[in-house]
């Protein structure tokens, strides 16, 4: 497919429109083209924060269509190497797609040129695909990934944020996004302080979904019916790791408690 020096060098999706088969093409074309016309599911809140081994990453697992409840147990947080997570919301099957595809590229890359991707490098790549998504979130489909990782070259956690365009922004110390955002935001804003322990990092992290479900129709809260918990997740120097169900099931516990003892004040 590719002659010895006509090469599509380290990026897979370069490898992928050299053979027409192009990621990032609008479901409509031309300079008339109209959203989608029919409903298309969305997923809603994503938290991260940093704290003091590495960050943690969380998201509410429901996805909506209009008014509707799509999906209740949907997967809004996934590991995209060893030491990074991409968190979704929007467009839930652009987001998926455009996860699958960072996946590929950064062991791609990683294959080819024979190193790992820095953490900035990463970001970067994120960057590019969802700008390569453009022309379709004007139709619509609109994809907000939260990137974050731990840099094991500066031996910290760090946190990206994205807009619709492929702006890439580096956040402080945490972030929020999608319908339930705002609330998630502040909620974190007013617990999070510099050298977090893990077990406070996850109980911020739940608590802020807490209230982002609490005045947010988008967002799912906890379900102890059917078993359905937000997805969290710890990056650290040891790697991404998931929580298991049992221990956020016990973080979201603590978190019901704290606030039925300040209702009863």
């Amino acid at each position: 497919m590719f002659g010895p020096t006509d090469g599509p060098g380290p990026s897979f999706t370069e490898v992928l429109r050299r053979a027409g088969l192009d990621p990032f093409v609008a479901p409509t074309s031309g300079p008339h083209a109209s959203p989608a016309p029919f409903e298309v599911r969305h997923g809603t809140t994503i938290v991260a924060l940093r704290y003091g081994d590495g960050v943690v990453m969380a998201g509410d697992r429901r996805a909506t269509a209009g008014s509707s409840i799509a999906h209740r147990a949907m997967e809004k947080v996934h590991p995209a190497d060893r030491h990074s997570g991409v968190a979704i919301a929007g467009a839930a099957g652009v987001a998926m797609e455009m996860v699958r595809l960072f996946q590929l590229q950064l062991e791609h890359y990683e294959k080819v040129e024979g190193a790992a991707l820095s953490l900035e490098g990463k970001a970067n790549q994120l960057s590019q695909m969802v700008r390569s998504n453009l022309a379709m979130a004007m139709q619509g489909f609109v994809v907000v990934p939260l990137f974050a990782g731990f840099d094991v070259r500066r031996g910290v956690g760090r946190i990206y944020s994205y807009d619709p365009t492929g702006g890439r922004y580096e956040e402080t110390d945490f972030h929020a996004d999608g319908s339930g955002g705002r609330d998630a935001r502040t909620t974190v804003k007013l617990g999070w302080r510099p050298g977090l322990a893990r077990a406070e990092a996850v109980e911020l992290a739940v608590r802020a979904l807490w209230h982002a479900a609490d005045e947010d129709s988008a967002t799912g809260g906890p379900d102890a019916v059917r078993g359905i918990y937000p997805t969290v997740a710890t990056i650290t120097a040891g790697g991404f790791e998931y929580l298991g169900t049992g221990e956020v099931a016990e973080r979201f516990a603590a978190v019901v408690r704290d606030e039925e003892q300040q209702e009863a004040r």
